[in-house]
């Protein structure tokens, strides 16, 4: 309408658009605190609604809540009552002060004074009401606690108009989401009630505004209420189940803080897990109450239930306010104090001078000063980090590090370590899963790979990795959840824009990306024995090509990061004036990669080089079929230097992992290679979730047309390797072969007589060709795709069985006879299928209109002796690399990637975002 309208009508339509935005808009009070309260209010103005007062909490040591300062910053009338009420009457100058700014409705958002009713119902309105529970269920200002601390399966929050009861006012709005089995207060809060939570005020006040807002009686069935949690009332209860001592002590984090007594003392239990396998070798320890001695662990402090199950605690706190790791218990003490250079006691007294901006209520910042009992809540916390890191650039510092050093002596001495890199000498704890295989003993990381650390899923659920030649178990691999996904994505996150990664010298980073190649090249012996075990490549070309080409990825994208480069643009200049114009690339920031199971390491290679080489930082998720090499991969990425949080890998479901990276709203880029259909799916999450740049390698059918005036024994071998190479999991493998009829009997003869010498075995041993398929589900997938093509009338010539022994081997299979129509001619089997059919002799132009009949686009081939006519095939075939008189030839400086359904985006080399058609061309034309 506004493309084809005239300029009248376009004009007509601004208009009513602009008044429909300014009509339905009401006067609101805002009645709260918090940063919650901020974002609500601020929310409500950019809608067009018009805040006539605000009414928040006096101040506290000398600090205004960050409602005030948002509102007094925009002219705003601020009231800060202490109290409404005195005696449980309503105050008259508070109730008089409130109604002299004329509000239609009361926004009460995280509201925790006692508001009267005269003032509750007094706008034409009423008043509104956020509440972080699914009423009527934990009504009560605790209602986050108790839902942890009874392990409800989903959580959520409602907006309800508010009555004289308590929380018991007609709904008017609620949301809902699962809660994750090591959910806190914390991570419920910033994953959901946090920022739904604001969105669904502002829908509310404008549902009211339109008058469209329901008001749901609340029933009393299933109601509960239960008291407010305080510290006096959190000990832990260390005499029941696991899982209820679990809850009760992720539902009092961070506050109250459920607690303990550990020799004579109070000790506050942090970051709680279930254990899902056994515990590690530990140092016991009594703990009152408990059934048995709890275990510390280099993990954390086990503890465990009556009924012999057992949680892992990450942090202790004592009741002097220090916090330490759990693992640390027993040497808590043995820290030695560093003496600090004349530089390092300047830093120190900027700091201290940091302290005393946010602790102005203290006179002095002494050593001893603790920053807790000072006064200072969790917003603080946030402001001396971020304060402190603008100070010194590059530190890595986090929240978490003040709640271990709470006095200002123990905070410089953390800094000065933490400025010396001395804490990036610690050494990386991994637990291996070990296996004596191909004449070495491999060392296989399990678990999930986040902040530089190796880890368990937080629900602590695991799944079995399978060698595909036996069928046998290898590990138990860790099964990421969407908890350890937010973690990833947030450690990249900082790693992105506080750490030293995206603003280290160029060359510097291409320096860490060498020494990563080298260490590859050094462990590529047992990297290719893990890649043959856990996918079932062939050794050898385990060897050459899935970790030798990743590792000459590495270095060809390492030669990149100092030459990545601008350009000036000369632009009009209007007199006198003379500008300069140029641009300047930049790193997008945190990217997620989504990687298949065919080439584990090479596709992360693929996908990873050229995303750390430009300065972004990864999340990268490996098939679930086949972790072990990228987990692998990021023990080598450690040795190498590579800081913490730039690259993180999480196994797990795609489903699961894959569709929160999709989501998330932190990541600027996702890498995907898999099916066309998820694909899909993918590209649409990215372009609702924050319109996130996505690259995708998806689906093929490539043909392969093969000439009478071809060289025949070129032909045959490369036409074979076209289609088995990789056990026929290759995602350029000639999908379909064209054969020119005077030919083709012979061709099928000499295939099928090459197929008869391949020896089929185990990948580990060095003279095997043929190894298993990578999972049952594909093998089953395979053998169903050979019976679909029998039942459609194609002529199996060889194979299309299972072979008679363990494992997921499946035999070099040949179709003939396969007409256009058929599945087997359209679809893609990925796997040791060649599907060939007939042309006539010197239709050149009918086997490209027979060979583009496809939605895919991603390779392509052609075989013969004529240059004149390998020219015209190949410039119209719809792919993205054709083949002359080669196959299966690839190189880290030649860009890959596909047309049409096949996807888009380039991996590999150096190239531009436009269209492009790479020609490999093979010797003999």
């Amino acid at each position: 309408f506004l493309k084809q309208g005239s300029l009248e009508l376009k004009l007509t339509y601004c208009f009513l658009s602009l008044q429909h935005y300014y009509q339905n808009k009401l006067k609101l009070a805002i009645i709260g605190q918090s940063l919650f309260g901020q974002e609500v209010y601020s929310n409500l103005r950019k809608q067009g609604h018009k805040v006539v007062g605000v009414f928040t909490v006096p101040d506290k040591d000398g600090k205004a809540d960050p409602l005030a300062v948002a509102a007094e910053k925009d002219g705003t009338p601020v009231f800060k009552f202490p109290r409404w009420r005195v005696k449980g009457k309503p105050i008259p100058e508070v109730v008089d002060a409130y109604k002299s700014v004329g509000a239609e409705l009361n926004v009460m958002p995280f509201c925790s004074q006692f508001i009267p009713m005269n003032v509750i119902d007094n706008p034409k309105h009423g008043s509104i009401i956020y509440h972080p529970s699914i009423l009527p269920l934990h009504r009560g200002a605790s209602a986050i606690n108790w839902t942890l601390i009874q392990g409800d399966k989903k959580a959520g929050f409602s907006v309800f108009w508010a009555d004289d009861g308590l929380d018991t006012g007609p709904i008017l709005l609620q949301r809902e989401c699962a809660v994750e089995p090591n959910d806190t207060v914390d991570t419920l809060y910033n994953r959901f009630l946090f920022p739904e939570g604001i969105k669904a005020m502002v829908e509310s006040v404008q549902l009211i505004a339109d008058g469209k807002a329901p008001r749901i009686p609340q029933t009393e069935e299933g109601a509960s209420y239960e008291g407010i949690q305080k510290k006096s009332n959190a000990k832990v209860n260390l005499a029941q189940p696991a899982e209820a001592i679990h809850n009760w002590i992720r539902g009092h984090d961070k506050v109250p803080g459920a607690w303990t007594v550990i020799n004579g003392q109070s000790v506050t239990l942090y970051g709680s897990s279930m254990l899902g396998g056994s515990a590690a070798a530990g140092q016991p320890l009594e703990i009152e109450g408990a059934s048995q001695p709890g275990i510390v662990t280099k993990n954390g402090l086990v503890l465990y239930g009556t009924d012999g199950k057992a949680l892992v605690v990450k942090n202790l706190q004592f009741e002097d306010g220090k916090m330490i790791p759990a693992s640390k218990y027993f040497s808590s003490g043995e820290s030695s104090s560093v003496e600090l250079t004349d530089d390092e006691k300047k830093m120190a007294e900027e700091i201290r001078n940091t302290w005393k901006g946010i602790l102005s209520n203290v006179s002095a910042i002494e050593n001893t000063t603790d920053f807790f009992k000072s006064g200072a809540a969790s917003m603080d916390v946030v402001r001396l980090v971020e304060e402190v890191k603008q100070k010194c650039a590059g530190v890595q510092l986090q929240n978490e590090d003040v709640y271990m050093a709470t006095t200002f002596q123990d905070f410089i001495q953390m800094f000065v370590r933490r400025l010396r890199g001395e804490d990036q000498e610690e050494e990386l704890l991994i637990d291996y899963a070990t296996k004596d295989v191909n004449n070495m003993t491999v060392k296989m990381p399990y678990q999930c790979f986040i902040n530089g650390g190796f880890e368990d899923a937080e629900n602590s659920k695991t799944y079995d990795t399978i060698n595909p030649t036996d069928g046998s178990v290898i590990c138990k691999v860790s099964y990421a959840s969407v908890g350890d996904v937010d973690r990833a994505v947030a450690a990249a996150k900082e790693a992105y824009e506080n750490g030293p990664w995206g603003r280290m010298n160029p060359r510097d980073r291409g320096s860490l990306l060498y020494k990563l190649a080298d260490l590859m090249e050094e462990h590529q012996e047992e990297l290719a024995t893990i890649e043959s075990i856990d996918s079932g490549a062939v050794y050898t070309l385990a060897l050459k090509t899935h970790v030798g080409m990743s590792i000459q990825t590495f270095r060809y994208f390492a030669g990149w990061c100092d030459k990545i480069q601008g350009k000036t643009i000369p632009i009009n200049q209007a007199r006198p004036n003379r500008n300069l114009t140029f641009t300047k690339k930049e790193p997008l920031g945190v990217c997620a990669i989504v990687i298949p199971w065919n080439y584990p390491l090479m596709m992360l290679a693929w996908k990873s080089a050229a995303c750390l080489a430009a300065g972004n930082t990864l999340v990268l998720k490996p098939a679930q079929v086949t972790p072990l090499t990228a987990l692998k991969f990021a023990e080598l990425s450690v040795k190498a230097g590579i800081p913490k949080g730039v690259i993180n890998i999480l196994p797990g479901s795609g489903g699961m992992v894959g569709q929160r990276l999709s989501d998330h709203p932190d990541i600027r880029k996702l890498g995907f290679t898999g099916s066309t259909p998820i694909g899909k799916q993918i590209m649409k999450s990215c372009a609702v979730s924050n319109l996130k740049k996505v690259s995708l390698e998806l689906g093929g059918k490539s043909p392969l047309i093969i000439f009478s005036d071809c060289d025949m024994d070129k032909a045959v071998r490369m036409g074979m390797s076209s289609v088995y190479f990789n056990k026929g999991e290759n995602c350029i493998a000639a999908g379909r072969l064209f054969v020119e009829e005077s030919i083709h009997d012979e061709y099928i003869s000499r295939v099928v007589e090459e197929i008869k010498k391949m020896k089929i075995g185990d990948p580990l041993d060095r003279s095997t060709d043929h190894g298993p398929q990578n999972h049952k589900a594909h093998l089953d997938k395979l053998l169903e795709y050979c019976e679909i093509g029998l039942k459609e009338g194609a002529t199996l010539v060889y194979g299309g069985k299972q072979v008679d022994r363990p494992g997921f081997f499946m035999e070099p299979t040949v179709f003939t006879d396969v007409e256009d129509h058929m599945f087997i001619a359209k679809e893609e089997s990925f796997g040791p299928v060649m599907v060939v059919s007939k042309f006539k002799n010197g239709d050149v132009d009918g086997v490209l209109q027979r060979a583009n009949d496809t939605e895919y686009g991603l390779a392509s081939g052609v075989f013969t002796r004529d240059i004149n006519k390998a020219m015209y095939v190949s410039e119209r075939l719809e792919a993205g690399t054709v083949f002359v008189n080669t196959y299966n030839k690839t190189d880290v400086a030649s860009p890959f990637g596909g047309f049409k359904q096949s996807g888009f985006g380039k991996d590999l080399g150096e190239w531009r975002p436009a269209v492009l058609l790479v020609f490999v061309l093979g010797l003999g034309l």
